[in-house]
C-alpha cells in the first residue's frame, strides 16, 4: 500500500530538483558552514527531578524528541540519543537527557514517522521490547520483527487509551521511507496526547497545510503545539515537507493553540539554512506582531518546561 496526505499527493523528488539542491545550482543558495559545532543553548539536565515528579512535564531532548510526562506515565516521542543518523550525519549538541538521566521506566514511546531522524533504531533497540510503541500505519511488522511485541500502529484519528491518557494520531503533510524500495509504504503524521482535559501536540515532521485548522478543531483546544521551525532551506525544495517559522506560527494560529514550543532545529543540519537561524527568525516574526511573549517557548535542549508552573489560562488572542 501506498500512502498519500490528505490533498492526496505523495511527495516525490525528480532526480533533477535533487541535483539543484545538491549542487547549489538556484537562487536561494547559501554560503555552507559546518554541520557540528554550532553554538545552540543547552541546560544541563541529571534527570534527578524528573523521577519523583509531581505535575506533568515537557523536557526537550533535542531535534523532535521529547520526554512527556503526563498523567502519570513516562512517554518518549520520537527518541534519538544517537551521536550520528546512521553514521553520516553528525549530532551538533549531545542529547538533553542522558540514558541515566531517563525516568527508570518508560511506559509509551510514539514514533510519528520512519525517517532516521525521527526513528532512530540503536535508540530503539536500548530502550528494548517493554514499552508500548505507538506507531503509523504500514510499521506494525517492522517492530514486530525486530522484536518490539508490544506495538499498535494507528490510521490518522485513530485513539488509543494508555492509562488515564489518550493518544490520537493526526495528519501531517509530509512523507515517509527508510530504504530505496518503500517510499510511502507507511503512513506518517503527530499525535495529540489529552488526561484529565490537558491536551498536548506534536506535529511530527510537516509542511504546512489545511489540515491544522481540523486537528484544532477535531482535538481541541490544544494547550501545548510542538511545531517544527527548522530544516526549511531552500524554500523550493523543502517547503513541501518542512515548514520555516513562518508556516509554524501560521499552523500556529490556525490550531488555536494556547503555548508554543518549538522543535526540530539545532540539533542536525540536514538543510541549508544555519543551524541557529530558526528561533531568530520566530522570535522577530514573534515581536513584529506583537504576540504575548509568556504564549511562546523555545527551549534549550535538556529544558523541562513543568505544568501547571506555565500559566495557560490565558488565550492568545491573535486574528
Amino acid at each position: 500500500m501506498r500512502y498519500t496526505n490528505q490533498d492526496g499527493s505523495q511527495r516525490s523528488f525528480p532526480l533533477k530538483h535533487v541535483l539543484r539542491r545538491q549542487t547549489g545550482w538556484h537562487g536561494e543558495r547559501q554560503p555552507r558552514s559546518g554541520r557540528t559545532g554550532i553554538p545552540v543553548p543547552i541546560v544541563h539536565n541529571d534527570g534527578a527531578d524528573l523521577h519523583h515528579q509531581q505535575h506533568d512535564t515537557l523536557t526537550w531532548i533535542g531535534h523532535s524528541s521529547f520526554l512527556l510526562q503526563l498523567g502519570g506515565l513516562n512517554m518518549l516521542i520520537d527518541p534519538v540519543m544517537s551521536s550520528s543518523l546512521g553514521g553520516v550525519v553528525p549530532r551538533n549538541a549531545p542529547p538533553g537527557l542522558s540514558w541515566s538521566a531517563l525516568p527508570k521506566k518508560i511506559d509509551v514511546v510514539m514514533i510519528t514517522h520512519n525517517h532516521r531522524d525521527h526513528m532512530d533504531v540503536p535508540t530503539l533497540k536500548k530502550l528494548g521490547p517493554n514499552p508500548l510503541y505507538l506507531v503509523p500505519h504500514g510499521m506494525r511488522h517492522w517492530f514486530l520483527k525486530n522484536g518490539f511485541p508490544h506495538v499498535q500502529e494507528l490510521a490518522w484519528w485513530q485513539q488509543t487509551q494508555v492509562g488515564n491518557a489518550t493518544m490520537t494520531f493526526v495528519p501531517a503533510q509530509h512523507w515517509s521511507r527508510r530504504g530505496l524500495m518503500d517510499m510511502n509504504t507507511s503512513w506518517w503524521g503527530g499525535f495529540v496526547m489529552e488526561h484529565d482535559g490537558f491536551r498536548l501536540y506534536h506535529a511530527g515532521d510537516t509542511a504546512w497545510f489545511d489540515g491544522f485548522r481540523e486537528i484544532g478543531r477535531r482535538c481541541g483546544p490544544i494547550d501545548v503545539a510542538m511545531l517544527p521551525i527548522g530544516a526549511y532551506a531552500p524554500r523550493w525544495f523543502m517547503r513541501h515537507q518542512h515548514m520555516d517559522p513562518d508556516d509554524a506560527l501560521k499552523a500556529f494560529v490556525a490550531l488555536e493553540a494556547k503555548l508554543f514550543v518549538a522543535m526540530h532545529w539545532g540539533t542536525f543540519k540536514l538543510t541549508d539554512e544555519p543551524l541557529n537561524e530558526p528561533p531568530i527568525r520566530l522570535r522577530d516574526l514573534w515581536h513584529k506582531l506583537q504576540l504575548p511573549l509568556a504564549r511562546l517557548a523555545i527551549p534549550a535542549i535538556g529544558q523541562t518546561l513543568e505544568f501547571p508552573r506555565i500559566d495557560l489560562s490565558v488565550a492568545l488572542a491573535v486574528k
